[in-house]
């Protein structure tokens, strides 16, 4: 069941929200930089531990290698998850500017 809001309101909420999602997007897009560099530092970590732990064979240096994958895999998980919620607010702020246009006509 849909209601129908006055134009001028229905228009203002319109706008909220596209600000709204203008500004969350501005901010994952901030935090998918940080996350992108903190992942590819990361990564060069990952492998040089791998490598430590392949070649010295010491439980310390496969611990540390675990450690070290451990956060690759969690940085990994949450830069997807950045990219996926961007991907998800682009299409909201496509459809919202679409009916900010159909306002217009």
């Amino acid at each position: 069941m849909s209601v129908q809001l006055p134009m001028g309101i229905s228009e203002r909420l319109t706008n909220h929200r596209l600000a709204r999602c203008t500004a969350t997007l501005r901010e994952l897009r901030e935090d998918l930089r940080v996350t992108r560099e903190q992942f590819d530092a990361i990564s060069d970590d990952a492998a040089d531990a791998e490598l430590r732990a392949l070649v010295s064979e010491t439980p310390s240096a496969e611990a540390v290698h675990r450690e070290s994958q451990g956060h690759y895999v969690a940085l990994a998980r949450h830069l997807r998850h950045v990219e996926q919620r961007i991907a998800e607010l682009e299409v909201e702020q496509d459809a919202l500017l679409d009916r900010l246009r159909q306002h217009e006509s």
